[in-house]
Order: structure tokens, then C-alpha cells, then sequence
């Protein structure tokens, strides 16, 4: 679990490339402060498990169905990520329950100054994930936990203060340019449960009820 606050910019030195699996090594400084092998690291909103280190860098494998599901893929030699750690018990949660797992990709359809701020507008490239974007929701975008200024029927848009743009990758964004778009979990949770139903009987037989006169054939009463 993750919050969305980003806590470093780092960088990629190498890709190896097998098919539609990766295995990327990053170099960064605060992530391995504390690191071990099978932690969680966020990178560009991706959970993925440190499966080596040393004092300037960790590796991650990528497996197809991330490859497929991101833009992990589009990465190569030089590229900035941004990263978080997994959520400490006792810290701070300063953005919003990020899990890491990508719901699809945006395009970056524009992308203008609003006095201090920069404003993007972005188009996912699966239109079901809009009935989990409201506007003044959360949406985590690149791993980083945003609020939702506004909705239509194709694009959302985000407002970035000057902060958030010099600790991300979102100021190397362009229009045309992919992102990780991650939605707010609770929205899909509440929506499962809402419309969530229990196996009939029909479909599993050992799906049974306690009745009063189930408890009377069995001496309970």
C-alpha cells in the first residue's frame, strides 16, 4: 500500500528485455535507505518487488501482464521514474490509499499554465474507468496522488502546484505523452460489493443456511 507521495525521481540504467518481461535496475538514493530484498517499491505508480540491490540501485522484474497494463514497456536507458516506498504504520498518509495496480493508461490530450499551476487534461484508454473518476476525487497518476478538478465525456483534468511538478516526472510531460492512471479504490470496492451476489444453490451445493429447524435436527435447541 502506498500513498501517493512521491520521494524521489530515479533513474533507469539499464532494461533487459525478454519478450514481455523486463528486469529494470534504477538508480536511487532514499528508496534503499532502508531496503530489502521482496520490498515493495513503488515505480511510476507500478507495486513492484525489489528483487536485488546494492548502495546505488535496485532491481525489479516486470512481468507481461504489467507490460502490457502500463507504460513500464515504453521505458528505456535514462528515463526518470518516480518513486515511493510502501506506506509505513506510524507515518504520515499524506495523499490516499494507493495499491499500485494500474488500472489502464491516459494520454495527456493538453497541458496549460493556470497562473501557478500547470493543467493537464487526460484521456484513459479505457472509458469504464470514468465511473470511478468524480471530480474533487482522488486519482494517482504516474504513482502520484492528485484530485480531480473536472470531468467530460472523453478527459479529466488535473492542477498541479509548482511543488509537485519539481518532485515528479508530471513536469516532463507533454501532450501526447502516456501515463499510469491508477483509480480510487473505493470506488471499485463499494461498486463490487453493491452488485456482488452469492452463489445459488443451483450453482454450489455446499452453500447452506442455518434455519431454526436445521438447529433442531442437529439437538442445538
Amino acid at each position: 500500500m502506498f500513498t501517493g507521495i512521491i520521494e524521489e525521481i530515479g533513474s533507469l540504467r539499464s532494461v533487459q528485455s525478454k519478450g514481455q518481461s523486463m528486469v529494470l535496475t534504477i538508480d536511487a538514493v532514499k528508496v534503499l535507505e532502508d531496503i530489502r530484498l521482496g520490498d515493495s517499491i513503488s515505480v511510476n505508480g507500478v507495486c513492484l518487488t525489489a528483487v536485488a540491490f546494492d548502495s546505488k540501485s535496485f532491481s525489479v522484474d516486470v512481468m507481461p501482464e504489467t507490460f502490457r497494463q502500463t507504460n513500464i514497456s515504453k521505458l528505456g536507458h535514462g528515463a526518470r521514474v518516480n518513486l515511493e516506498r510502501a506506506m509505513q504504520a506510524n507515518g504520515r498518509f499524506g495523499g490516499h490509499m494507493v495499491q499500485g495496480h494500474i488500472d489502464g493508461c491516459g494520454v495527456i490530450r493538453s497541458r496549460h499554465n493556470d497562473e501557478n499551476a500547470v493543467v493537464y487534461d487526460i484521456e484513459p484508454d479505457q472509458k469504464a474507468m470514468f465511473r470511478y473518476i468524480i471530480g474533487r476525487g482522488s486519482i494517482t497518476i504516474d504513482g502520484i496522488s492528485l484530485t480531480v478538478v473536472r470531468t467530460n465525456e472523453t478527459t479529466f483534468t488535473v492542477s498541479i502546484i509548482p511543488h509537485t511538478l519539481a518532485q515528479t516526472i508530471l513536469n516532463d510531460k507533454r501532450a501526447g505523452d502516456v501515463v499510469n492512471l491508477e483509480t480510487d479504490i473505493l470506488g471499485k470496492y463499494i461498486e463490487h460489493l453493491i452488485h456482488y451476489k452469492e452463489p445459488s444453490e443451483s450453482s454450489n451445493k455446499k452453500v447452506n443456511s442455518i434455519t431454526t429447524a436445521f438447529l433442531a435436527e442437529n439437538g442445538f435447541i
